[in-house]
């Protein structure tokens, strides 16, 4: 059988994006990874990098060029690019838009765009409102068709008590998961020591 394809679509949880990186060396290993990044994510520089630096470094970890714009996301339903979109890191600002169904980033487009074929996008929150503000839009897509969570945890529930982050550990089972149908249980992670 021929490796699933995953889009991974970066969105701006700058703080995050190590992490992301480093599960995409792992996930190369087992899929065809095209990355995409949303304007944040590709264009701002913050204290955790410049943004020319993380880019470099999705092209070279998956071999391919980024898909960084509206118009080149827009074909990924249609051509049928992936078998999994893979959002992560996804923001709170993301999470909004996706319960709310804006598209006005190549991320959302891509979701958008998968998701008119009924095709499992796979969600690896990361934000510090998602036990506050965000809550609402996690529950909205948890029972959303076709949405999928990468199973979360608090990650600092001390000085963050409403902050949410993915477990990387788990990406591989649940992208395998989301392309059968299933969410991987449970969706809440026990918390990283």
């Amino acid at each position: 059988m021929s490796k699933l394809r995953v889009g991974l679509a970066m969105t701006g949880s700058y703080c995050t994006f190590d992490k992301v990186l480093t599960a995409a060396q792992r996930l190369c290993k087992s899929y065809e990874v095209t990355g995409i990044m949303s304007p944040n994510a590709a264009g701002v520089d913050t204290r955790f990098g410049p943004a020319a630096q993380f880019r470099a470094r999705l092209e070279e970890i998956t071999g391919r060029g980024i898909i960084t714009t509206i118009p080149q996301s827009e074909p990924i339903g249609p051509k049928h690019m992936f078998d999994v979109l893979l959002v992560a890191p996804c923001t709170g600002n993301t999470l909004a838009k996706l319960a709310a169904g804006v598209t006005d980033t190549c991320v959302t487009m891509a979701a958008k765009s998968h998701l008119r074929n009924a095709r499992p996008v796979l969600i690896a929150v990361s934000t510090n409102d998602g036990l506050a503000a965000s809550a609402a839009n996690i529950g909205t897509l948890l029972v959303r068709k076709n949405i999928y969570f990468l199973p979360f945890y608090q990650d600092d529930p001390e000085k963050k008590p409403a902050s949410l982050a993915a477990d990387y550990d788990l990406l591989e089972a649940a992208i395998d998961a989301a392309y059968e149908g299933r969410q991987l249980q449970p969706v809440l992670a026990c918390p990283k020591v």
